[in-house]
């Protein structure tokens, strides 16, 4: 997992680490959805769109953001070969966004 922010996330015991490290006690609802996969051979891309609500320090919270995906058909199954998040804005839900996008 990479977003783009620090080194990327490699490995289950890795991923499992850092998602407990970065959600810690806070409370998030993530939605995924649109996936795209274009196919290619043994391997594929796919894009899908995140939706996510939360409770961060007891502070409602709302995102949207988006993850470009890599695959690989390995022994007859699809693994993940790499993911990318791209998080277009994570802010109170009480300032909402659209002051965040005037910015750009």
């Amino acid at each position: 997992m990479d977003t783009g922010d620090r080194p990327a996330i490699q490995g289950k015991a890795a991923l499992l680490q850092e998602y407990q490290r970065m959600l810690g006690p806070d409370e998030f609802h993530p939605f995924v959805h649109n996936h795209i996969i274009d196919l290619e051979g043994d391997g594929a891309r796919g894009t899908c769109y995140l939706d996510v609500r939360a409770s961060v320090n007891g502070r409602s919270m709302i995102g949207s953001g988006f993850y470009q995906d890599r695959y690989a058909k390995v022994a007859g199954k699809w693994r993940f070969r790499s993911r990318r998040l791209t998080m277009c804005y994570f802010v109170p839900l009480s300032e909402g966004w659209a002051e965040q996008q005037q910015e750009r």
